[in-house]
């Protein structure tokens, strides 16, 4: 019987070990996902362990949490939030 796709020859056995590849490699990312996510919960346990000194010598957490958010903000970015901010309040009647 001809073929009539070169593409579609299949050489017999090879399937396999395609198969194998892709189940090690499907399972190398699985593994690996699972290894950030296990070093994100421990970041984050960093995180709040770090507020919670925080809060223990007296600074205000939410203020804080406030400032990280604006520090990581670009400099134009934080002057339109602060412009938009002044003109919202202005607005309203809030000093």
């Amino acid at each position: 019987m001809p073929v009539s796709d070169p593409d579609q020859i299949t050489i017999p056995g090879t399937e396999r070990v395609e198969h194998r590849s892709v189940d090690d490699r499907l399972r190398l990312l699985i593994e690996r996902v699972e290894r950030l996510e296990d070093e994100k919960k421990g970041i984050s346990d960093d995180i709040r362990d770090v507020y919670n000194e925080l809060k223990a010598v007296g600074y205000d957490v939410k203020i804080a949490r406030q400032i990280v958010r604006i520090r990581k903000m670009k400099p134009d970015d934080r002057r339109e939030m602060e412009s938009l901010l002044d003109t919202y309040k202005s607005a309203l009647g809030i000093d």
